[in-house]
């Protein structure tokens, strides 16, 4: 093996945006410096946006970087097979001070062909909601291109949409295609594939600083958007020690894990394991060494770590390939 291999943390990258705000600092703890913060990208490979070790030995380096030095070893036996070098999976923490726009990501097959990306199936966990806040998910009932488009012209698109009434520990798993909007007042753990790819079909006529609209994607999307009604509704168990299922796609498996005192942890060095700590705070114990960790952070387990212990009292989100 020729890296330490330990859990990892990153240094987060953090994004201003037009609908951002300060929550990411208020309450996750992040280094923001503006009052428009609206990502941090906790693990990303992103072009132009790689994560870069925070702590350790290790510290300094690319997650490119160690991948391509060790890609067993991080990635996992089966992921490495799977996906190479790359490494599959973005997490980001948004806050949303305002509505985000409304947006659909296209399909694998879509944005290999016009972006030579990854499509973007994504999950939403909330972390932190304000009263009434809310979020647009799918149609209300199954609509068509050209109902879409006669809403989108006659700027009433957001009536044929389905808006959820969005609270604290809610999922919501956005397959492609499914026409979304994070709604103002939300803070929210996102999961997704590793894309960068967004079309945006209505941005509520905002302008920027400048005074400039943001670009909109309308025609690119018309190819990329289920008009059938979708449910994203993820339910879940909260059974304490034990990892309950949230969701299980061929992009990604979360679980739950309601923390109360200590678990042993077993891999079989076929995935990497991410944890994002949404409450309380817990730590790592592996080979004689405890990692600490709270509320917001996000540490990347390599899959070289076979076995190591949790504990304390939080709620995690445990992801893997």
């Amino acid at each position: 093996m020729s890296i330490k291999i330990y859990p990892l943390q990153f240094e987060p990258i953090l994004k201003d945006r037009i609908w951002g705000g300060e929550k990411l600092k208020t309450v996750l703890n992040k280094p923001i410096t503006s009052q428009i913060t609206g990502e941090s990208w906790e693990l990303s490979t992103v072009e132009g946006d790689v994560s870069v070790v925070a702590n350790g030995e290790l510290k300094g380096k690319s997650l490119t970087g160690i991948i391509d030095e060790s890609p067993n070893e991080i990635l996992g036996t089966a992921v490495y097979k799977r996906f190479g070098h790359q490494f599959p999976l973005l997490f980001k923490y948004l806050d949303a001070r305002e509505d985000l726009s409304i947006q659909v990501h296209p399909n694998d097959k879509l944005a290999k062909e016009r972006h030579n990306s990854f499509g973007k199936t994504e999950m939403w966990y909330v972390m932190q909601a304000d009263t009434d806040a809310r979020i647009i998910v799918g149609f209300k009932e199954n609509s068509s291109k050209e109902e879409y488009l006669e809403h989108l012209n006659n700027n009433s698109l957001v009536s044929i949409l389905d808006d959820v009434k969005a609270k604290a520990g809610d999922v919501f798993f956005l397959e492609t295609g499914t026409v979304h909007a994070i709604g103002a007042g939300l803070v929210v753990a996102e999961i997704q594939q590793t894309s960068d790819i967004t079309y945006r079909l209505y941005d509520f006529d905002r302008v920027d600083a400048q005074g400039n609209k943001r670009e909109l994607h309308v025609d690119l999307a018309l190819d990329a958007i289920n008009y059938n009604r979708v449910d994203t509704h993820k339910k879940y168990e909260t059974i304490p020690n034990q990892s309950n299922a949230i969701v299980n796609c061929p992009y990604f498996i979360t679980n739950f894990i309601a923390l109360d005192g200590k678990t042993d942890e077993n891999k079989n060095g076929e995935t990497f394991t991410v944890y994002m700590c949404i409450e309380g705070s817990f730590e790592i114990r592996y080979e004689n060494v405890t990692y600490q960790y709270k509320k917001g952070d996000t540490v990347l387990i390599p899959a070289a770590m076979r076995g190591y212990i949790l504990d304390g009292s939080a709620s995690i989100l445990e992801v893997f390939i």
